[in-house]
Order: C-alpha cells, then sequence, then structure tokens
C-alpha cells in the first residue's frame, strides 16, 4: 500500500513525496523489528563489521555501482538541481535532537542517503553542468579516495604516517619539479631531506593562498637586533621596527576573496589587499602595478609584504602576465606569490604551459587538487621555490612535531589531515603527464570553440574571451547590442540595466528548469556602477561537448524568447 503523505512532506522528485525523515526520532526501523539498543555488544557490532546480510546487501549494492559505475549512479540518484525550493528542503532538517539510541541501522542510512538526500544534490559530474570550477571524477578516484580513508593516515606526524610522509614529500617534488624545472641534483637533495620543504598539502585554494602569504609575512618581518618576529612579537612591534605603519599585498582586482581573508587573519587589514586595475583581456596591468609600487616607495611608512599574480581567475580564467610580474619583483625585491589555484595543472599540457610563462620566478605557487587535478574535495598544495623559507611558520609541540622530528605538521597550518597525496600520487601514475594535459587541452581547446559558436549566433555576445577553459558571455540582442555600440552614455546605462535584468532571468529559468547549468557573476566596470551581469561558463568535464554547449545555448535562447518576447527599451535596475 502507498505510504500517506503528510502535511510535513514536499512533493519531490519525479512527483514522489520527500518523506519527513530529518524530524523523525524512533529506536525502531520498522513494525516488528527488535529495538535498537547502544550497549557494548552492540557497538562492538557497529565498530567492526556490518550488522546482519541484509546491511552487507545494501553496501555492496551500492558500493559496487558507485565504483564501477560512477557516471551512471550519479545520473540516476542525482539531478543537476532537483526543482525543490531550499525553503521546502530546510523543512525536513529542523530537528536538533540526537537521539539516546540508535534510531536506524546502516542499511537504512544508506538507503535514506540515496533515496531521500541524493535526489537534492547536485549532479556535478552531469556534462551540462558547466557552471562551477567543481567537475566530474574520474571513477578510479573515489577508489584512491576510500583506500586513504580506510588506512586513515595523519601527516601531521610520522608516527601517524611513515611511509605516507616520504610519499608525501616524493609528490610534492614531482610537482614542484614541474613548476620550476630546476636541475636533478636540486631534486635529490631535496626530495626526503628532513631539514627542508618543497611545500604542502593542505585543504584547499584559500588555506594554500593564506600559507604562502604568512610565509611572506614572516619573511619580510623577519627577527633581527632584539625583535624576535612578527610571528612571536606581533604586528605592532613588527611595524614600529621596521618604521612602518602599515602593510599591504598587492594583486589583481580580478584576484580571489581568500586573499582578502589573509589580510585580515594575517593581521595586516583586508584593506590593505591592494586591487590593481586590469587590462582590457582582464589580466593585471603590469604599468599599473609598476606605478603603485612607485607611489608607495615614495610614501616610505608602507611595507609591501608580496605581490600575487592569478594564473586562472575564478571569474574570466584570465592569466596575469606572470613573467613581467616576476622580473618586476626580482628588481624590486618583492614576494611575488602566483595563486595557480585553477590555472596551475596547465602546466601538464606541452601545447599550452606557454599560457602560464613565468610562473617559474614565483617564490610561491597555489594549486588546488580538486580543481583540474579532478581529486575529490578537499586537497589544495602551495609550493615554495625557496626550500628553507618554510622555516619562517615552524611550529612545535612536546607530544608532536618534536624539535629535531622530520614531521610534516612543523611547516604547516593544517594540523591533522588526511593522506591526499596518496590520491594525487596514485593518480598521476594512472593518468601520466600526458593524460592530464588531455584533459587540459579539451577544456580550453572547447571554450575556444565555444566562444566562436556564441559569436555566430545573433542573440549573444562574448565578454571575456578565454584564456583558458573558462569563459563570460551574456545574452544581448540586437537593439540593446546597438545602444551599447552607438548610444549615448546614458542610453547605454539604460541598456546595461536592461541586459543585467535579462541575464539574470535567463540564468535563473535555466537554473531552475534542472537540465543544465550555467552560472553568472557581475564584472565591474568603470563606467557602470552596479557592473555587467555575466554568464560564465566553466569548460572541465571531458563529456561536455560543443553538441551539449549548443544544447545550453539553444535553451537559453527558448527561455529568452519566451520571457521577453519584445523587451522594452529599459528594465528595472
Amino acid at each position: 500500500m502507498p505510504r500517506r503523505t503528510d502535511r510535513r512532506d514536499k512533493i519531490g522528485r519525479n512527483g514522489k513525496p520527500m518523506r519527513n525523515t530529518a524530524n523523525r526520532n524512533t529506536a525502531t526501523t520498522q513494525a516488528g523489528s527488535r529495538p535498537l539498543i547502544a550497549d557494548w555488544n552492540a557497538l562492538m557490532r557497529v565498530f567492526i563489521r556490518p550488522e546482519d546480510e541484509a546491511c552487507r546487501t545494501t553496501l555492496i549494492k551500492y558500493m559496487e555501482q558507485i565504483l564501477f559505475g560512477l557516471h551512471e549512479f550519479l545520473a540516476q540518484h542525482v539531478g543537476i538541481t532537483e526543482d525543490v525550493s531550499l525553503k521546502a528542503l530546510a523543512r525536513q532538517f529542523k530537528s536538533t535532537a540526537i537521539a539516546e539510541n540508535p534510531e536506524k541501522r546502516l542499511a537504512e542510512v544508506i538507503q535514506e542517503l540515496i533515496r531521500e538526500i541524493s535526489p537534492y544534490g547536485v549532479n556535478v559530474a552531469s556534462p551540462y553542468f558547466v557552471g562551477h570550477m567543481t567537475s566530474a571524477l574520474p571513477f578510479f578516484m573515489v577508489h584512491l579516495k576510500t583506500i586513504a580513508a580506510a588506512l586513515n593516515q595523519n601527516l601531521v606526524k610520522l608516527e601517524t604516517s611513515k611511509i605516507f610522509s616520504l610519499l608525501e614529500k616524493q609528490v610534492l617534488a614531482k610537482i614542484h619539479r614541474l613548476i620550476y624545472r630546476f636541475p636533478e641534483q636540486f631534486y635529490c637533495d631535496h626530495v626526503q631531506n628532513p631539514e627542508t620543504t618543497l611545500g604542502s598539502f593542505v585543504e584547499g585554494g584559500t588555506t594554500a593562498n593564506i600559507t604562502a602569504l604568512w610565509v611572506a609575512r614572516n619573511t619580510f618581518f623577519a627577527p633581527r637586533n632584539d625583535f624576535a618576529g612578527i610571528e612571536a612579537d606581533g604586528s605592532a612591534a613588527a611595524f614600529a621596527e621596521y618604521g612602518v605603519k602599515r602593510a599591504v599585498i598587492l594583486v589583481s582586482r580580478r584576484g580571489h576573496y581568500s586573499l582578502r581573508k589573509a589580510g585580515g587573519i594575517l593581521g595586516i587589514g583586508n584593506k590593505n589587499i591592494v586591487a590593481i586595475d586590469v587590462d582590457k583581456e582582464h589580466r593585471l596591468d603590469i604599468g599599473c602595478l609598476e606605478q603603485t609600487i612607485a607611489d608607495i616607495r615614495k610614501q616610505g611608512d608602507t611595507a609591501i609584504v608580496a605581490v600575487v599574480g592569478i594564473a586562472g581567475a575564478t571569474e574570466t580564467g584570465a592569466v596575469d602576465p606572470l613573467r613581467k610580474i616576476g622580473e618586476l619583483c626580482a628588481r624590486e625585491k618583492l614576494f611575488f606569490h602566483v595563486d595557480a589555484a585553477w590555472g596551475g595543472p596547465t602546466i601538464l599540457s606541452d601545447t599550452h604551459r606557454h599560457l602560464l610563462d613565468g610562473i617559474e620566478l614565483a617564490d610561491s605557487v597555489t594549486i588546488d587538487g580538486h580543481k583540474q587535478f579532478y581529486m575529490p574535495m578537499s586537497c589544495g598544495m602551495v609550493y615554495f621555490k625557496n626550500p628553507h623559507i618554510m622555516d619562517a611558520v615552524a611550529y612545535h609541540a612536546n607530544y608532536v612535531n618534536r624539535h629535531g622530528s622530520v614531521d610534516l605538521g612543523i611547516r604547516s597550518l593544517s594540523g591533522s589531515r588526511e593522506a591526499n597525496s596518496l590520491v594525487l600520487d596514485s593518480a598521476l601514475k594512472i593518468m601520466g603527464k600526458k593524460g592530464y594535459a588531455l584533459l587540459i587541452e579539451h577544456g580550453i581547446d572547447t571554450a575556444r570553440k565555444l566562444a566562436e559558436e556564441i559569436e555566430r549566433r545573433d542573440l549573444f555576445e562574448v565578454v571575456t574571451w578565454p584564456q583558458l577553459n573558462i569563459l563570460t558571455y551574456r545574452v544581448c540582442p540586437a537593439g540593446l547590442k546597438e545602444i551599447m555600440q552607438t548610444g549615448t552614455d546614458e542610453e547605454r546605462i539604460e541598456a546595461v540595466h536592461a541586459l543585467n535584468h535579462i541575464n539574470k532571468t535567463v540564468q535563473r529559468i535555466q537554473r531552475e528548469a534542472g537540465k543544465s547549468f550555467v552560472s553568472r557573476t557581475t564584472l565591474m566596470r568603470r563606467h557602470y556602477e552596479k557592473g555587467i551581469v555575466v554568464l560564465r561558463c566553466v569548460i572541465m568535464n571531458p563529456l561536455t561537448t560543443m553538441a551539449v554547449l549548443n544544447d545550453i545555448l539553444d535553451e537559453q535562447e527558448s527561455i529568452f524568447r519566451r520571457y521577453f518576447p519584445s523587451p522594452p527599451p529599459v528594465y528595472p535596475s
């Protein structure tokens, strides 16, 4: 007999009622089943092995699908963006009491996850999901992540990781070598040297950027005379010792917001993350950077802690002129950090590596593993040219990371963390440099073809041409396009308001329809106070073809025609 829905239920996926499971607090799982009690014997059964054969069967059923048919599993059980409002979903998750005794068996929990939770997640593996920097995983990544989780190695200390600490130093050296290309002897000297480090695994690009700028800050305000260094004595003492009133970090206006977080966390203030204007290709304007440095030098009371170049801006995919920035920093004796969280793996492609020309001049480089290394969440890395420079952030404790030990946690913002290096090292062996290069090249080449297709369609215009595999564009009907080209300043401002309204509407309707997903952002422009709204497309799924992208553009055209059959000249701002 079908279960009767009540007022707490929400009709969800394919018209089926989504049960209000989160609000139930029972100690039995089915009518007639024995109560679930938290005693020692039950705990041992749960801790060591599946409770019974039914549990084992359920585990095998779903894990076999996930491990050997990942993409089919996601297509079947997860929508792109299920058409249920967050408000409706939130009503299912209001209970805040934890039951005294177990509520469900493992088999039931797994079934609930698959049938009632997963359908309302987001299938980021869909080739039609092209709006963010999260994409499909190679199926074997789940296997590797499962093994890493099962081993539960803690890389903070040799006593909880042993060989995995050695493996991590090796894989750090492999990526460092791709970036800096030092001679073989350099890597022989440092790959397993306990006194040096070539970088660190962290949780993501944000933590990697903070780590790099933490090192830069401590290096600038290093110990001298009776001053023990900014890490020990603090900012006030550091500014007094070095005769400055403030410290700044210079970065492209397209820099990631994690850089502003770094300013706050490091005590220099996020207002002192100074944005440098970009050129017409949305890359840092080297002339503006030179002038800003000169102006600051004239003031005489401001420390420039670091200059940051972007290798793959999150909004536009733009790559700053890294070589010019690096050469300028060398002349001015400034710390040069490259945020390559997105674009870093491009160095694996012999065809496109030149797009990151100059990255080897950086003092530090951020790369995300869970972006274009196609690893599961979450993995970031930071690399340093100088193998001794992370001594500036070394910490020790009597029970862990003791003086004289070789623990990786000594020079790391993170404490306990999993063996993500195992996943990356294994993936490099499975894929090879060329395998990753093929993925990178597919994304860049497809993004360029998409830009050409957008230009062929009268309804659209490309806003930022892809330098890597991200591009922005917008719906721009002929009438408004003409105003943007020939209208007065006032007419163009009104046209921008209209275009912003159109593009917000098209993006929202397409997202809610749940067939495909393109994100949107607002690019600030000097003449338009509220900026211009653009659609943002990220191409990193190898299953995303031009046929898929044409479907997405066709859908956007259909939405526009349905909602704007004869658009008036002005829309609400």
